[in-house]
């Protein structure tokens, strides 16, 4: 009957009242102990405080060096191209068919063509970049590699 449905027993937890006189358990301080920053009203503790600690984030020995110029890929596989089946490959593939298709990925940066994989069909591609056993296989399978411009 829908007028009789109710929660299973422990589904509903009923919250913590807290500030509600001595006999609650959670009156007077309500339960945040005595003094403190964490007894105040607006206090936060950041992610990986450690009470005053030197945090481990900046114990650690910072090594090595990141370039924030790199350019980075978006990169496709022959092998991924050859079995596409939504590809149109009688004209040129480009960024904009491959990210269409599902097979790039969608974003911004360069496209670069790697040749893992076989390709059998003539196919003629746009690429910023191609690596060299790609060039190879899509020249051998009496296809185009165009290099665009970055």
């Amino acid at each position: 009957m829908l007028h009789r449905l109710e929660n299973a027993t422990g589904a509903r937890k009923a919250r913590k009242r807290v500030g509600r006189g001595p006999g609650s358990g959670t009156g007077k301080t309500s339960g945040r102990g005595h003094n403190g920053a964490l007894s105040r009203s607006g206090s936060t503790k950041r992610i990986g405080f450690e009470g005053g600690q030197m945090p481990l984030h900046m114990r650690l020995p910072k090594r090595g060096f990141t370039n924030i110029f790199r350019t980075v890929y978006l990169v496709v596989n022959l092998e991924e191209i050859a079995k596409s089946t939504k590809l149109d490959k009688t004209i040129e593939i480009t960024k904009a068919a491959l990210q269409a298709a599902g097979i790039c990925a969608k974003g911004k940066g360069p496209l670069k063509i790697l040749g893992q994989g076989d390709l059998t069909e003539s196919l003629q591609i746009q690429a910023q970049k191609f690596s060299a056993s790609a060039l190879e296989k899509i020249s051998a399978a009496g296809g185009k590699a165009i290099e665009l411009e970055s």
